[in-house]
């Protein structure tokens, strides 16, 4: 071994044990580790930074953003309620996700199937209560599972293919890969299905204060209107939108109150008091067709495109207090409405119009930023947190999807690369006001953006020292003296040992020529030593880096680097045990 691939080893050595000693922070371990990489010379200076421009880093971001697109839209809660409503239970509810994801995964890009699916991972953990943790890193393995299916489901796949071809003249077709990749699939998630125990209960690690600061008690009221598919229906049927989570204080109608009981059919133009977080009640408004209190806001005659909700406090020196929403008229003097108001301690069974206000009281406001921030600042209110209310906001449902759909589509076709594709799918969420501008930032996860981008040339030392040609030196020379199931063996435990250390298809294309030498030299054919290497680099159970998708998930599921050998270090043993002799079965070497 050369001075460089000792020292490279070293780094990435100590990189690794920090990680799992997970005492500091993903990003600050990665970035400590490239100051040391340049600094000891196994990173040329020039190229430090050069994992910032890498497609991972582009693909990685854009799909968060193109998630939150998706979850924002409140398509995937309607979705659930009409063709999952009884899917209460997380075994039912993890198969589910599971299932599709690894369906998806076997014609669209892996991370995209992942992107689809993970608002629908974290409905489901709220209605069951469960923590996100335990459907995300599970949803992400069956998704590398789901893309070992065909030729373009994952990139070593296609890769593999490619390297067929140059040396026999003849490249895997589509479906090629489908008998091992489905057994692989299939006792894959049977694995996950039984064994997500293994996975702990995170919360996401970084929380700001607007996530710990979480109102449950806010009053709002909404009018049934002639579109509502809610009208004529019982009461209990719009709480049920609410998941348990909303209860009606009260019914109005016309001149009269009347009792919330569960049975009362509603009629066009009841006024209904609703008591329950914020979010909760947005799901009630928009999947009820429902209309808050307020009159709406518009910009030139038409509808304001840039209004926001905001949580406010009435301070102690607020000139609101004493008066009521009804004396301020905030809506025609301000261009402001009161959506929901909250009071410690007390049920309120007023309409919002009609309650004094008192200090404490906690408000939920619409308006635009600018006649929030005068509102704020006029009146002596506080904002309680800087963070998205959903409520009172507008939502495009299915232009997320449609966005989606065509970047996977132009993918699928070959018009456009992946990090293009998925690029133009973000910018495409603020082009048509999918998300607000104000949030981008928030839905790109920069911690994780930090480590991947400082962690790629700091992993491609062992390339460029000339330690993965070592490895596949020490491969080839143990391998010569193995008998096929052993060599087979030996060639997919490497590729996946090799791939959180260089992407997959780098992987491939470093591991694949040396797998079918050998295979040619002991008189095997090479079909499967080829697939053996695509397996490999494509199932990374081990580590967040090895695949965009193990990193997509790091973030929101507030997952620890040694979270993911618990579960992927048993199922890419069964992987490997699975994978030998139905490799040997399907693609006889002899």
């Amino acid at each position: 071994m050369t001075t460089q691939q000792i020292i490279a080893f070293s780094v990435i050595g100590l990189m690794m044990a920090v990680f799992i000693w997970d005492r500091f922070r993903y990003d600050v371990v990665a970035c400590c580790a490239l100051v040391l990489a340049v600094v000891t010379g196994i990173v040329p200076p020039e190229k430090a930074f050069s994992g910032f421009s890498d497609d991972i880093v582009i693909i990685v971001g854009s799909a968060l953003i193109v998630s939150a697109g998706v979850a924002r839209s409140g398509i995937v809660d309607a979705a659930i309620k009409r063709f999952f409503p009884n899917l209460n239970t997380l075994h039912t509810q993890l198969a589910l996700l599971m299932i599709a994801v690894a369906l998806l995964s076997a014609f669209i890009k892996n991370i995209g199937a992942l992107a689809i699916m993970m608002p629908v991972a974290f409905q489901f953990a709220r209605k069951s209560g469960a923590s996100p943790s335990k459907y995300l890193m599970p949803m992400s393995f069956a998704a590398l599972l789901g893309g070992l299916m065909t030729q373009v489901g994952t990139s070593p796949n296609i890769v593999v293919s490619r390297l067929r071809h140059e040396m026999t003249g003849e490249s895997f077709t589509m479906f090629d890969f489908t008998p091992t990749g489905a057994i692989l699939t299939v006792v894959g998630i049977t694995f996950l299905l039984f064994f997500h125990w293994l996975v702990p209960s995170r919360t996401k690690q970084d929380h700001a204060i607007e996530d710990v600061v979480e109102i449950k008690n806010y009053t709002s009221e909404v009018a049934i209107t002639g579109q509502s598919p809610l009208l004529e229906q019982a009461l209990s049927d719009l709480v049920k939108l609410g998941d348990g989570e909303v209860i009606a204080t009260a019914i109005l109608r016309g001149g009269t109150r009347r009792a919330p009981f569960p049975d009362l059919t509603l009629r066009a133009d009841d006024i209904v008091i609703l008591e329950g977080p914020s979010a909760a009640i947005d799901r009630i408004v928009s999947q009820g067709k429902l209309k808050l209190s307020g009159k709406p806001l518009t910009k030139d005659g038409l509808p304001d495109r840039n209004i926001i909700s905001l949580e406010a406090i009435v301070s102690q020196d607020s000139s609101l207090t004493g008066l009521s929403a009804k004396e301020l008229a905030l809506s025609y003097t301000r261009g402001v409405n009161i959506l929901a108001i909250s009071r410690h301690g007390e049920r309120l069974k007023e309409r919002l119009g009609s309650l004094t206000l008192g200090v404490g009281d906690i408000l939920l406001l619409q308006g635009s930023r600018a006649s929030l921030a005068a509102l704020l600042q006029d009146f002596g209110l506080l904002p309680l947190a800087q963070r998205e209310v959903m409520l009172g906001t507008r939502r495009r449902a299915f232009i997320p999807l449609l966005i989606l759909a065509l970047a996977m589509a132009t993918t699928a076709v070959g018009l456009a690369p992946v990090p293009v594709a998925f690029f133009a799918a973000a910018l495409g969420m603020v082009v048509f006001r999918a998300i607000p501008l104000t949030d981008i930032y928030k839905a790109v996860d920069g911690p994780i953006l930090v480590m991947l981008a400082a962690l790629i040339p700091v992993s491609d030392s062992l390339r460029t020292s000339g330690g993965s040609d070592l490895i596949a030196g020490w491969l080839g020379a143990v391998a010569m003296n193995l008998p096929a199931w052993g060599a087979l063996g030996l060639i997919l435990v490497s590729a996946m040992a090799v791939t959180p250390f260089l992407n997959n298809a780098a992987t491939v294309l470093v591991m694949a020529p040396i797998a079918a030498s050998f295979a040619t030299s002991l008189g095997f054919r090479p079909e499967a030593f080829l697939l053996a290497v695509a397996i490999g680099a494509g199932c990374d159970f081990l580590t967040p880096v090895g695949h965009q998708c193990n990193t997509l998930v790091f973030g929101p599921g507030g997952y620890r680097f040694s979270d993911y050998p618990r579960l992927g270090l048993p199922l890419s043993a069964l992987i490997i045990l699975v994978s030998v002799p139905t490799l040997l079965l399907v693609w006889p070497v002899r």
